[in-house]
């Protein structure tokens, strides 16, 4: 071949094209996309009684719907997302594929019926609402009971269930998950990394610990219902806080016996926050996380308790439990440690108040040294 023939030689150039989703939003941080079923959104919520809610169920099982079920089941595997997160998720797909409320809560219904929950739809002025069999109670959430089984509407949860709903009867057999508002483990959610710096005072003396902590993670958070306490007081410490807070406070503890550097950590969650009831802060009762905790400058006794029985339970591997009296919320430790005590399960717990300030190990506040607590909540 001459160099003019390699001149007129035209060059293949392979090219990608990248396929674009039907529909895309943003889900804490990062950008998701799904595909759509053709047909999907020929499906209408007509006439505005239960033979709408048939006539939309019946559209959907005629398309390809696993297609986007599968990227959901998916989707959701990659994000770690627990019962709330899926809700969410399927939520916010809902809400994207059809601008009619009833539309898209008939599509959430449709996919978690098929994700295998036991949930049921039905009817409130004409209006859908979509109500969960919950495996724990969720408080200030509209609660009814159907067949002596418990379900709430999530989606207007901090407020009264007062409306008369008639429900659609069907049941499906294999739908009989309940959900589950438990935390064991923290969503994959995309790094907004920020710093937060406690400075605080022990005994006059001044101290500071800096932290990271991720935006996505604490805006997740923000969106929880209010489940029992176990499930706060279960949740794990973002790792990256964790690793933080205990890198700084080994500065301040290493060296020192076990009691003392406990004590330490009481005195810091003590001190590092301002103390603030609920209402006033959030103008709604709002148990937080270890990680809200770390993040807001005030929180109250729940607050502070699941946050320093994290943080004990994670750095010095020992038991403790929760424990709640009528009006208060504290920790116990099972450690050989003199001073106020209490009996769980016919073992000795020293009390550790979090919430109680400049109080050591074994003090108990005076009011509650006579008084029996209404229950105690183990961490696993």
């Amino acid at each position: 071949m001459d160099s003019k023939e390699q001149k007129e030689k035209v060059k293949l150039k392979t090219i990608n094209v990248k396929s674009k989703k039907d529909i895309e939003f943003d889900f804490f941080g990062s950008s998701l996309g799904f595909t759509l079923p053709s047909g999907i959104q020929e499906a209408k919520f007509y006439p505005q009684s239960k033979k709408g809610i048939n006539n939309f169920f019946n559209t959907l099982l005629g398309i390809e719907y696993e297609v986007l079920l599968s990227e959901i089941k998916k989707k959701s595997f990659e994000l770690n997302l627990n019962d709330w997160g899926k809700y969410l998720l399927i939520k916010s797909t809902s809400e994207k594929i059809f601008s009619s409320q009833n539309d898209s809560r008939l599509l959430e219904w449709f996919l978690f019926n098929k994700l295998g929950y036991s949930l049921r739809v039905g009817l409130a002025n004409k209006h859908i609402v979509v109500m969960y069999e919950s495996k724990k109670t969720i408080y200030n959430t509209p609660r009814y009971t159907i067949n002596k089984k418990n379900f709430y509407i999530l989606s207007n949860y901090a407020s009264k269930g007062s409306e008369n709903i008639f429900t659609y009867k069907q049941n499906y057999p294999e739908a009989n998950k309940l959900f589950d508002l438990s935390m064991d483990s923290l969503p994959n959610l995309e790094k907004n990394l920020k710093i937060k710096k406690l400075r605080f005072r022990i005994h006059m003396k001044k101290y500071a610990i800096e932290y990271r902590y991720n935006q996505n993670l604490i805006d997740f958070m923000a969106t929880y219902p209010q489940a029992d306490y176990d499930t706060f007081f279960n949740a794990p410490l973002d790792k990256g806080s964790y690793q933080d807070i205990v890198n700084a406070l080994r500065k301040y503890i290493n060296g020192r016996k076990s009691s003392n550097a406990i004590n330490f950590v009481l005195h810091f969650v003590q001190n590092a926050f301002k103390y603030e009831v609920d209402m006033k802060q959030f103008a709604r009762e709002k148990v937080m996380f270890a990680d809200e905790t770390l993040f807001y400058d005030k929180s109250d006794c729940e607050d502070r308790a699941i946050l320093f029985a994290r943080l004990v339970k994670d750095i010095f591997k020992i038991a403790v439990v929760g424990v709640q009296y009528s009006n208060h919320m504290t920790t116990a430790l099972h450690i050989p440690i003199k001073g106020d005590i209490i009996r769980v399960n016919s073992r000795k717990y020293v009390i550790a108040d979090p919430t109680y300030k400049n109080a050591s190990l074994g003090q108990n506040m005076n009011r509650y040294k006579s008084k029996k607590p209404k229950r105690f909540i183990f961490l696993k």
